[in-house]
């Protein structure tokens, strides 16, 4: 009995407890957790808000009657000198030892400026710029060796361009050859509702290519109506409003017209260098074997 208890007591049944579970270790740093309920709710939100500007606001609003503020101070100013003048026992002519005819002169000036800059500033407005739509006619000439490769290349430059920016009209000469001449173009004073070829020889000896390709970059005439070079592209559309002279490589050049003035922004000059770039390596494989064609064919 006591040898049972003692083996009892010296052996107890052991317990079975559950395996630990491994700690994990976050490496990395932590990320506070966001309830969304509380994003949701205006109230409980305690991150920065966007500052309103009254006054940047309301000048947006009124940009008329904010031209007109300087009018209004002048006339107001200029009036009060004038009822000044009658009131006080001040003799009405100016007389340059008094102080106070010297101080009214001075306020006399200050508001006559500020009329003449209100008359100013409402004379002078922002132009707004806006597309227009090209004046020509559409066309779409291709070298008529080209290889499927490269016509398939040609035409998904345009396709990018014309969809992703505000280009209208494309032309592509590469080697003294026309490669390509698609999009929007003037119209032949033939009436015959054909565009006006590019001629490639004359391009060449034009200023605007020789300047291109002697600094080898690109070259963005934003406004194109001020720039006498112009003439040198008689294949765009009378109305187009800005072109890019792109560089390729160099023996070739892409001119590309948009219907908005400064209508090429930085990144889109950008992309275009690129584009340029890759299509400047496809046309130097393709285009050397290529006749000295000045007249593209539609293909």
């Amino acid at each position: 009995m006591e040898a049972g208890t003692s083996s009892l007591l010296l052996s107890p049944t052991p317990i079975q407890r559950s395996p630990k579970r491994p700690l994990r270790r976050r490496f990395g740093p932590t990320f506070p957790r966001f309830n969304i309920r509380a994003q949701n709710s205006g109230s409980d939100y305690r991150g920065p808000k966007p500052k309103t500007n009254l006054v940047a606001d309301w000048v947006s609003n009124n940009d008329d009657a904010a031209r007109s503020l300087p009018i209004y101070a002048g006339g107001v100013s200029l009036l009060a000198v004038l009822f000044n003048r009658t009131v006080s026992d001040i003799a009405p002519v100016a007389d340059a030892s008094s102080s106070q005819s010297r101080a009214d002169l001075l306020t006399l000036g200050l508001a006559v400026t500020n009329i003449l800059a209100g008359l100013v500033w409402l004379s002078i407005r922002p132009k707004s710029i806006s597309k227009v739509n090209p004046k020509g006619v559409e066309c779409r000439r291709m070298h008529s060796d080209l290889p499927t490769t490269l016509v398939s290349e040609l035409l998904w430059a345009w396709e990018c361009l014309s969809n992703a920016t505000c280009c209208r009209s494309l032309v592509i000469v590469y080697g003294g050859r026309n490669i390509l001449q698609i999009g929007f173009a003037a119209a032949s004073s033939n009436g015959d509702g054909e565009a006006v070829a590019v001629d490639a020889h004359k391009l060449i000896q034009g200023s605007l290519y020789r300047g291109v390709m002697k600094s080898g970059v690109q070259s963005y005439l934003a406004n194109l109506a001020l720039y006498p070079g112009k003439s040198e592209l008689p294949f765009l559309p009378s109305n187009t409003q800005a072109v890019i002279l792109q560089p390729l490589g160099d023996t070739g050049i892409a001119i590309i017209g948009g219907d908005t003035i400064r209508g090429f922004t930085a990144s889109d000059q950008a992309w275009i260098s690129l584009i340029g770039e890759k299509l400047d390596a496809t046309l130097a494989r393709c285009v050397d074997n290529l006749p000295l064609s000045q007249d593209p064919v539609l293909k």
